[in-house]
C-alpha cells in the first residue's frame, strides 16, 4: 500500500507530519537537539540502517529542518545542524517526552531530568494556556470555522 501524503490537506498537523512524522525523523531531530551532528554519530546513537539515515537526513534537509554544512578542512566532511525551523520543534519533542514519561515510562530507568541551563531548576510540564496564562484542556477549546464570525463553535 502506498504511503499517503497530506500536501494538499488544510490540516497543518497532517502537513507537518509529511515533514517529520515518522519515528526516525523525530529521533534524528532529537539527537540533533542533543548535539549530534555527524552522520556516523547519528548512526551509532540511533542504531539506524545507513540507507534509512541517508533518506531521512535528505528529507530533513529538503524540508529545511536540518542544514548540511561542509566543515572539512582537508576535503569534504559534513555536519547536520538544526535550522530555526528544526529548533522550533523543541516544544513538540518535549511534549512527546513528557507524554511518554507519563504513559509509557521506561521500567528500568527514571525519566530524564531536564533542567533549565541558566537556573538549574527542573522544567515545568508543557501545557496549552489561554491568553492570561491559565491552563486549557481539549474540552476548553473549539475550532472557529469562519475567522470572520466570532460566534460559531465546533
Amino acid at each position: 500500500m502506498a504511503r499517503k501524503r497530506f500536501d494538499d490537506s488544510s490540516c497543518s498537523v497532517a502537513r507537518a507530519l509529511n515533514e517529520v512524522g515518522d519515528w526516525w525523523s523525530l529521533l534524528i531531530v532529537l539527537q540533533a537537539m542533543y548535539g549530534t551532528r555527524r552522520f556516523v554519530d547519528f548512526q551509532q546513537e540511533l542504531g539506524i540502517a545507513r540507507n534509512i539515515l541517508v533518506d531521512r537526513l535528505c528529507r530533513l534537509v529538503d524540508n529545511d529542518v536540518l542544514r548540511k554544512v561542509d566543515v572539512g578542512e582537508h576535503g569534504p566532511r559534513f555536519e547536520y545542524r538544526l535550522t530555526d525551523k528544526g529548533r522550533d520543534l523543541f516544544p513538540v519533542v518535549i511534549a512527546l517526552r513528557q507524554w511518554g514519561d507519563k504513559y509509557n515510562p521506561c521500567p528500568e530507568k527514571p525519566p530524564l531530568d531536564l533542567r533549565d541551563r541558566r537556573t538549574g531548576q527542573p522544567i515545568r510540564q508543557l501545557e496549552v494556556q489561554d491568553a492570561e496564562g491559565n491552563p486549557l484542556s481539549v474540552r476548553d477549546v473549539f475550532v472557529q470555522q469562519d475567522p470572520q464570525d466570532d460566534t460559531k463553535q465546533a
